[in-house]
């Protein structure tokens, strides 16, 4: 049986100075895991206006479409102003509430998620009561293998109370040192002993620290893995950190080694910053 992920929440046009792109983190890291051959199933809502249609088109020709892609009557699909500094670093103004703060329980979505291998789901889109709702009983309700919370802070749309329930409920957490220093503090600690920290608060199987340019560190099964990354010229921040989480869960997924794994996340990561947009199409020999 193929091995099926569910990526849960946002989906939305990120618009640059220059036109927009679809973008969501759930969504970006469906479509990369759609690029290394594993079968990524969305679950968001979008509004029933031209965007929401545009959006859906996007997803239809890629083959992301699916009943757990709800359609909201009442609140609009989600449009992004996405700011790039000089360093193609970017900033995001997410307008509140869209329609993916409306994602409801179905059964449909209970059904697919008994039969998943794995859940990606991240802060945003547990912002308002009802997505979150949606997502914490599902994941109270289903026997889901993996279960990865992509961490994604974007203020002010988190609160500490939300994102400490969100990772009792992980057996995989990916965080940027940032977030590892907002939720853990300390800064003058080390690195490893901010995971240490973390880990035995919440009791987690596997976490990930990425630190840009700077490559990643990754515990697993009481180890750690550690990678400088690899240099590059960056076109843009966007969808980076959304590779190489898919590459993370691809390799936890066919249980090939950390090393190998970190290695390709953080090379699939660098290419991707390399890149306008959040998915360009990886060279061969990636």
């Amino acid at each position: 049986m193929s091995k099926q992920v569910l990526c849960f929440g946002e989906v939305l046009w990120d618009t640059f100075s220059d036109g927009k792109k679809v973008g969501g983190a759930p969504l970006n890291v469906a479509q990369h895991l759609r690029q290394q051959g594993i079968d990524a199933l969305m679950v968001s809502r979008v509004g029933t206006d031209q965007s929401g249609d545009e959006l859906m088109d996007f997803l239809n020709q890629r083959q992301l479409a699916s009943p757990l892609i709800q359609l909201d009557d009442r609140l609009p699909t989600c449009e992004v102003t996405v700011q790039l500094n000089e360093a193609g670093h970017a900033t995001y103004t997410i307008p509140e509430p869209v329609s993916w703060d409306n994602i409801q329980p179905t059964d449909e979505l209970t059904t697919q998620a008994q039969a998943a291998s794995a859940i990606v789901f991240g802060s945003l889109a547990c912002r308002g009561k009802n997505t979150r709702t949606t997502l914490l009983d599902l994941l109270s309700e289903t026997r889901i293998p993996l279960r990865i919370f992509d961490v994604n802070l974007r203020a002010p749309h988190y609160d500490l109370d939300t994102i400490e329930t969100l990772a009792a409920m992980a057996n995989v957490i990916k965080m940027n040192e940032e977030e590892a220093d907002l939720l853990i503090g300390s800064s003058q600690q080390s690195l490893q002993n901010k995971i240490t920290e973390f880990q035995h608060k919440f009791h987690v199987d596997t976490i990930c620290v990425t630190r840009g340019e700077n490559g990643a560190m990754i515990w697993h099964d009481e180890k750690f893995y550690e990678h400088p990354g690899f240099p590059v010229q960056v076109a843009d921040t966007v969808g980076a950190g959304d590779s190489f989480l898919a590459t993370l869960v691809a390799g936890l997924l066919n249980a090939q080694p950390i090393p190998d794994t970190l290695e390709k996340a953080c090379k699939v990561g660098s290419f991707v910053a390399s890149q306008r947009g959040a998915n360009p199409t990886y060279p061969a020999e990636m």
